[in-house]
C-alpha cells in the first residue's frame, strides 16, 4: 500500500482490523431478505469478507463482477463469500437481479455502516466502507486483508495467492 492511500485510509476509517485477530461477527440481511451470519461458517470453512462502497458504481461493478465470473476462488465447499456495503437490501436486491449475482450482498444498512465501523473500515465522513478484503480461516481468524481507499479498485491477485496458501497449509496439517 502506498503511503498516498494509507493517508487516504487513515484520514477516512479507524484502523481495520489485523491478521491474527478474531474477525467480528455479524447478522446482516442478504439482498432476498434472509439474515446471513459469519458465525454460519465457523468451524466449517473458510470465509472471505469484502467490503466495497456502493451498488452500481463503476469500480465495484468490475470487482463484484470478477467474484461473480471467479466464484470457484471465492464461494465452493472450501470457502464462503460475504460481499458488503450499505446500500439498502431493496438496492441489493435490483442490482443482484441485474448483474446475476447469486451469492450473499449483505446490507450494512442500519445501523449504518455498523459491521463496516467494527472492521475499521467505514469512511465516516462518506458514509462508504473502503475497499477491505479479509480471508478468514475456519477459526475466525483474518490469516490476510488488505484494504484500499474508495477510488481504488482492488486486484484480487493477492488474495488468490492467500487461499492458495491457506488452503496448502490446511491440507499440510490434515496430512
Amino acid at each position: 500500500m502506498t503511503n498516498a492511500h494509507q493517508a487516504e485510509q487513515s484520514a477516512q476509517a479507524s484502523t481495520p482490523v489485523g491478521v491474527g485477530e478474531l474477525a467480528p461477527d455479524f447478522t446482516l440481511v442478504d439482498q432476498y431478505g434472509v439474515d446471513i451470519s459469519l458465525s454460519s461458517v465457523r468451524d466449517l470453512k473458510n470465509a472471505v469478507v469484502v467490503f466495497y462502497p456502493a451498488a452500481f458504481s463503476g469500480i465495484c461493478r468490475g470487482e463484484l463482477r470478477e467474484i461473480r465470473d471467479s466464484l470457484e476462488d471465492f464461494q465452493d465447499d472450501d470457502i464462503q463469500v460475504f460481499a458488503i456495503s450499505c446500500d439498502s437490501m431493496y438496492t441489493l436486491r435490483v442490482w443482484a437481479d441485474a448483474e446475476g449475482h447469486f451469492f450473499p450482498l449483505l446490507s450494512d444498512f442500519w445501523p449504518h455502516g455498523e459491521v463496516a465501523r467494527r472492521y475499521g473500515v467505514l469512511n465516516d465522513e462518506d458514509g462508504f466502507p473502503l475497499r477491505g478484503t479479509f480471508l478468514l480461516d475456519p477459526d475466525g481468524r483474518i490469516v490476510w486483508a488488505e484494504v484500499r481507499g474508495i477510488g481504488h479498485g482492488r486486484d484480487f491477485t493477492a488474495y488468490r495467492e492467500a487461499l492458495a496458501t491457506l488452503r496448502a497449509s490446511q491440507r499440510d496439517a490434515v496430512g
